[in-house]
């Protein structure tokens, strides 16, 4: 070895050997100081893009021998047996232990440490070192994504991630994804506000993977970040990388987790007896009540179940528990030249649906997904590198053939007194034709099969131009994905008898058929959907550092993407889009992204568009004036951001730039005696001139602060101005001529808010670590421009300066008393309702809102708040003491509401016992005793009362609630257990999930998207599990 190879050597080992290190060297190739004298290995040691890592420290632990790699990444040392342990060391990346064995030649690829400010991170069609990244960007560990018992990912998103809002509507298996935005809801316009979601570079579906496949996941949020997405980077993107092979020994980590789910909460309703005592006790006349005391005894006593029935829909209609199970399994790998990485999972969940054991059939909920991915990476030569990446899914879904929404709206709807599940004869009663027996509808109607499958491909070849100037690579990337999805129906209708009201001479009930069903199944089926796109991408990237100060990362690409599911013609897209970032000396950087993008949306001349963006950052921690401040001061990091991003899918009909003809107008008869008919034709829907994508401009501030290397935080504040939004107008006058109102690019949305995350990780002593961490979103959306007469802006009646989703109805202002009223009728002064009831002490009074002195109609208006929540937090911890481990997880939603109610039967009472359950907090309400203001009901009555029915701020409940996500204990055993079996490690655990919530409301779980609680619930589990490494 030359001299400047020594002394480069020595440079490199010197910050890698870290202190203690008291090996002397010699200038010779991979040399080995004080070795013992034993079994000669030797390998080569290279990073994640198999460059060979110059400068490695290579020990044999629990001795003084040491070697360094050299030029070429190799080593070579002397170890005392096969039992010794390489332990494998350099700076920026994390340190690697490895058991020597039989091997006597090993190749070990290096992985960079998450805690240097060195860390790469994922930004859009690339990667770049963290302490470059100016961009607004989120990482999260993929381990918190394979949280709990739910087959969707989307579902573990909520306060996991600063910038993303979610909530699950709903528990139901198969139905189950959340609903989620970046930094909130920014446009109004029919093509909704979904972010862009890539996997390995490519446009795909969240749910589509399992999380076991999943190597990074990144959110970008800002213009800087998303920028060179263009028209399709406005709502924000979302990037997950698939796991890969490494340079190593064949590695498997199995995993495998058995639940059992219960619903968070499901609503409760009174008993058949106390509602019949609610309602005679409701009855204006005494004479008139509805129940004699003989039936609710003995309805009370279960005198004979048939003719006095007490059922709990709800509990008839579910059953207790359901269960879960999930297992996966990565095989990962490789050489310097191939390197593979293999997962496949398999998940099966039941549902609570109640099923009928005496049917030769199951109609039972049942979800079985498949999933397997393979990646593989070959060194085609030693600058040319082939990935060819496989993937995709199998998912079978069994239902009963019915919605399961409405099941639970049937039950809802009828009284527990009406009829039983079954009569003990084993017929099914129905009262009448138009009623319901919401458990023969879940499981004497057949049954629905239901399967869906997705294949996704990718080719990319990567060639390192490095003989044309080192840090520039070339790469071409193509894609192809198919979904099918096909359905088989095996349905049938139960004969239905009407309600028995006595039993014959001989005991038997005394009722007939009201309508003849099916003996067998019918057969229905459809296969005729799917879809598939192709992707190509060309891109060329440089990144090098000059003079160790000057670090220049550029990159240009082209990209065409298409997707056909069937209609006229497949959407495509295509575009160019380019980096160039810019850092001197660790401390100032500057950087520029551009995307120039078209959609064949629009029309020729209008399709592309320019989209660019500017970031600027300054790192103070690396200013030499803050160099006294190092040793406690990690880093100090002040960004700013501003840039145009575009969104395409603005809704509406497609090609809407084109006029259509209606060709089913209203036509003629012609002919003496009319019997000769032509339709007419009209004008269709008027084509829009300039019709564009909606453009959005983005500006972000925010601050990246850490401590001691221990304690980290991340602040941003956003602010985004969205033009263009796709809407029909709705103030042209009908004088213009126009059939139907025209559409126009001109809904205005300004979003703010501000996002922070914070870390902190310590190690106590030689045994105990913890780990700390907590975001918080708050973002809140304007709408500027919605098309409103000027008459309407600024009134009560008005959306323009309110949030979109902004709930509507009456504004209540208390319960009526009784000094309301003289003689029976208000006092003069109070305005009228004329909601279709006359009102009582004890009806809800509703504010005047135009001074009418009437309250109609006319008074309705926003009343503030939206359903999606403003407010999303998390927060948790990990806790290490030896082989015990245990981490929790809560996660929280504020300034969300509901308006719950509407229907003629939800107050208690007021379905006249023909409609409706009574809730179990009936009592907390008005009467005459208790004439209070502070009740959850207004005052009960026995017929439908239409004042207090409606959609006002009495029944606009808050929504808010902090949710223990999760909380999950485990074990490793010790290694002298896993050696005896040859594995690596074995981990028990136990969790639970959404164990428990905490809300001001309490009639249902909060975050379902209801308005009466009769939907699938929300589910709970208890988990167990183990992981196996080999």
């Amino acid at each position: 070895m030359n001299v400047r190879q020594t002394f480069l050597c020595s440079l490199l080992l010197m910050p890698a050997a870290g202190v203690g290190a008291t090996a002397t060297w010699a200038a010779l190739p991979g040399v080995v100081q004080q070795q013992q004298k034993g079994i000669k290995v030797s390998g080569t040691v290279v990073d994640n893009e198999n460059s060979p890592l110059i400068g490695v420290t290579v020990a044999v632990k629990g001795t003084k021998a040491i070697a360094v790699t050299d030029m070429d990444g190799h080593f070579y040392i002397d170890v005392p047996s096969k039992s010794s342990i390489l332990v494998f060391n350099y700076l920026g990346f994390k340190t690697q232990e490895v058991k020597v064995g039989s091997d006597i030649n090993f190749n070990i690829q290096m992985k960079e440490d998450a805690v240097s400010t060195d860390e790469v991170v994922v930004v859009g069609y690339g990667n770049q070192k963290k302490l470059s990244v100016i961009g607004s960007i989120q990482t999260l560990d993929p381990g918190k994504l394979q949280m709990g018992s739910s087959r969707s990912m989307s579902n573990n998103l909520a306060g996991q991630l600063a910038g993303v809002i979610a909530y699950q509507p709903s528990g139901e298996p198969g139905y189950d994804n959340s609903q989620f935005w970046i930094r909130g809801i920014s446009t109004f316009g029919a093509g909704g506000s979904s972010p862009l979601v890539l996997v390995d570079g490519v446009e795909r579906s969240l749910n589509d993977i399992d999380p076991a496949e999943i190597e990074s996941f990144s959110v970008l949020k800002d213009a800087s970040a998303s920028a060179m997405y263009g028209v399709r980077g406005a709502n924000g993107v979302i990037i997950i990388n698939t796991k890969r092979g490494s340079v190593a020994k064949p590695s498997v980590d199995f995993r495998f987790e058995q639940s059992i789910t219960k619903p968070t909460k499901l609503p409760e309703f009174i008993g058949a007896a106390e509602y019949m005592s609610l309602l005679n006790n409701l009855a204006s006349d005494p004479s008139k009540r509805l129940f004699t005391k003989d039936q609710i005894l003995k309805t009370y006593n279960g005198y004979d179940k048939d003719l006095y029935p007490d059922v709990n829909w709800i509990d008839a209609i579910t059953k207790d528990y359901a269960t879960s199970t999930r297992g996966n399994m990565t095989v990962a790998g490789g050489s310097n030249i191939l390197r593979y990485s293999l997962t496949a999972s398999v998940y099966h969940e039941t549902g609570i649906m109640a099923t009928d054991k005496s049917l030769p059939y199951d109609t039972g909920t049942k979800l079985t997904r498949f999933n397997m991915r393979a990646n593989v990476d070959l060194d085609l030569t030693k600058t040319t590198l082939l990935r060819f990446n496989v993937g995709g899914y199998l998912q079978n879904l069994r239902k009963a053939n019915c919605s399961t929404d409405e099941v639970f709206t049937n039950a809802f709807e009828t009284p527990p007194f009406v009829h039983p599940v079954i009569y003990s004869d084993g017929t099914i009663p129905k009262d009448g034709v138009y009623r319901h027996n919401p458990w023969a509808e879940s499981t004497q109607q057949g049954y629905y099969r239901g399967t869906r499958s997705k294949l996704e491909s990718l080719f990319q070849l990567e060639q390192n131009l490095k003989m044309i100037t080192p840090g520039l690579k070339f790469k071409a990337t193509f894609a192809f994905d198919t979904y099918n999805e096909n359905y088989v129906t095996r349905g049938k209708t139960p004969t239905y008898y009407s309600v028995a009201k006595s039993r014959g001479d001989e005991g038997e009930l005394i009722h007939s058929v009201i309508s003849y069903g099916s003996e067998f199944l019918g057969h229905s089926s459809n296969a005729n959907y799917g879809n598939n796109s192709t992707y190509l991408e060309f891109s060329l990237g440089y990144n090098r550092t000059f003079a160790k100060k000057h670090a220049v990362d550029a990159l240009f690409l082209y990209n065409q993407r298409s997707y056909d599911w069937g209609d006229i013609q497949a959407k495509r897209s295509q575009g160019i889009a380019g980096r160039l970032s810019y850092t001197y000396d660790r401390r100032y950087v500057g950087e520029f992204n551009f995307g120039y993008n078209g959609s064949e949306n629009f029309a020729k001349g209008q399709r592309f568009g320019f989209f660019p963006s500017l970031a600027l950052g300054w790192i103070i921690s690396e200013e030499k004036f803050m160099h006294k401040y190092a040793n406690w001061l990690t880093l100090l990091k002040l960004k700013g951001s501003i840039g145009k991003v575009g969104n395409d899918d603005v809704g509406g009909r497609r090609f809407a730039y084109i006029t259509t003809i209606n060709t089913g107008a209203s036509g003629y008869n012609f002919g003496y005696s009319g019997d000769t008919y032509f339709s007419g034709y009209s004008e269709g829907e008027v084509g829009v001139n300039n019709l564009t994508w909606e453009t959005s401009t983005k500006s972000n501030v925010g601050i990246e602060l850490g401590l001691w290397n221990e304690f980290n935080l991340q602040f941003d504040y956003f602010y985004e101005h969205r033009t263009n939004i796709f809407m029909q107008r709705s103030t042209i006058p009908t004088q213009t001529g126009f059939l139907s109102n025209p559409w126009a690019n001109y809904g205005i949305v300004d979003n703010s808010g501000v996002d922070g995350t914070v870390t902190w990780n310590h190690k106590f002593g030689k045994n105990w670590r913890v780990a700390l961490r907590g975001n918080f979103t708050y973002a809140k959306n304007t709408i500027k421009e919605y098309d409103e007469a000027e008459s309407v802006k600024g009134t009560y009646r008005s959306i323009t300066g309110r949030s979109i989703g902004t709930l509507w109805g009456y504004q209540a202002e208390r319960l009526y008393t009784d000094d309301d009223f003289v003689n029976g009728q208000l006092k003069s002064g109070i305005p009228t309702p004329n909601l279709g009831t006359t009102v009582r002490p004890g009806d809800i009074k509703y504010r005047d809102m135009n001074d009418d002195g009437v309250i109609d109609a006319q008074d309705q208006g926003y009343i503030g708040g939206t359903s999606t929540p403003r407010i999303v937090y998390g927060f948790g911890g990990n806790f290490e003491y030896k082989d015990f481990d245990m981490s929790f997880f809560f996660q929280g939603t504020g300034q969300s509401y509901r308006i719950i109610g509407g229907s003629d039967y939800f107050i208690p009472g007021s379905g006249q016992g023909v409609l409706g359950n009574v809730y179990a907090n009936y009592t907390d309400c008005w009467t005459e005793e208790n004439p209070s203001q502070d009740v959850f009901w207004p005052r009960l009555s026995e017929t439908v009362n239409s004042n207090n029915k409606v959609a006002s701020t009495w029944w606009k409940k808050d929504m808010s609630f902090l949710r223990l996500k999760s909380i999950e204990f485990g074990y490793t055993l010790p290694k002298s257990i896993t050696k005896a079996i040859y594995s690596n490690n074995i981990r028990f655990f136990i969790s639970g999930n959404n164990l428990f919530y905490i809300s001001k409301f309490k009639l249902w779980d909060p975050e379902l998207d209801t308005s009466d609680g009769l939907k699938y619930p929300s589910m709970r589990s208890v988990l167990f599990g183990f992981q196996l490494k080999f």
